[in-house]
């Protein structure tokens, strides 16, 4: 809620259009461009002059929330405040610990080379748009079913009752594509019935009963099908590397915690 307050002060600050040409200064207190360049890296906005007099109306708005902080000298004094303080700080130091501490390897050229070849190596002939349905049970993915027999669109349906993550895309995957025959473990890591399903309708079709996943029910639609396009390793690489770079930091962040947790003592 704190958030949120201010947040709505924030923009009735910058609703009133204080005007300054450059870096500002509050009741004598000065704003550097520097820190607004800093935030705009920081929140990964393009540097604009539009975008800098926005950051720089938002810091404006922040100093004097500072300063009229400053003058209430019972403030800090506060149990809850001085809790936030202290986990603030806290927060801070830890953060700066793990960046001196965990040094993940470098990800090199050749290992980016690698994982493009492997991905490529699992791509079929073809690949699929598809669209997909999450129900709970056999009773809600028959109703779900009658009501796309009976006309209604796909789409809609799974805007209106899906539980998967792209119930508000009308259930559309991004394109997909897998060798076929499809195999388990080689399916981009759909669900092997599901991929099997996939891989089985021409475009335009629907499961015509639904797939059992557990529980869990799901209808399947195609809405197209074309050949695979392989993008080219220039493309690719820069995912490529992040993922792989993720993939390291959390190799060496478990590695850290793991050695942290052999030489302390705890109880639970």
């Amino acid at each position: 809620m704190q958030s949120n307050l201010i947040r709505l002060a924030l923009g009735a600050v910058f609703a009133l259009g204080l005007q300054c040409a450059h870096a500002a200064t509050v009741n004598g207190v000065a704003i550097a461009d520097t820190a607004i360049t800093d935030t705009l890296r920081a929140a990964g906005l393009p540097d604009s002059p539009q975008a800098r007099e926005a950051i720089k109306q938002q810091l404006i708005a922040k100093e004097l929330f500072r300063q009229e902080a400053a003058k209430d000298k019972a403030l800090e004094q506060r149990p809850d405040v001085q809790a936030s303080l202290r986990d603030a700080r806290n927060q801070v130091l830890m953060q700066a610990w793990l960046k001196d501490h965990i040094k993940p390897a470098p990800v090199t050229d050749a290992e980016v080379r690698t994982r493009y070849d492997a991905i490529v190596a699992t791509l079929g002939d073809q690949e699929y748009k598809a669209r997909v349905i999450e129900v709970a049970d056999d009773a809600a993915a028959s109703a779900a079913l009658a009501r796309i027999k009976a006309g209604e669109d796909f789409a809609k349906v799974a805007q209106d009752i899906s539980l998967a993550p792209s119930k508000t895309a009308g259930g559309a995957m991004e394109w997909i594509s897998f060798k076929v025959p499809v195999q388990e473990g080689k399916t981009q890591n759909l669900p092997l019935a599901i991929a099997q399903a996939i891989a089985s309708l021409p475009p335009g079709a629907i499961t015509p009963a639904p797939v059992a996943l557990g529980e869990r029910r799901y209808l399947v639609k195609v809405d197209a099908v074309r050949p695979t396009q392989i993008p080219s390793f220039e493309t690719a690489a820069p995912g490529i590397r992040q993922a792989l770079q993720a993939q390291a930091l959390e190799r060496a962040t478990l590695a850290l915690v793991t050695s942290l947790l052999t030489k302390a003592k705890i109880t639970q």
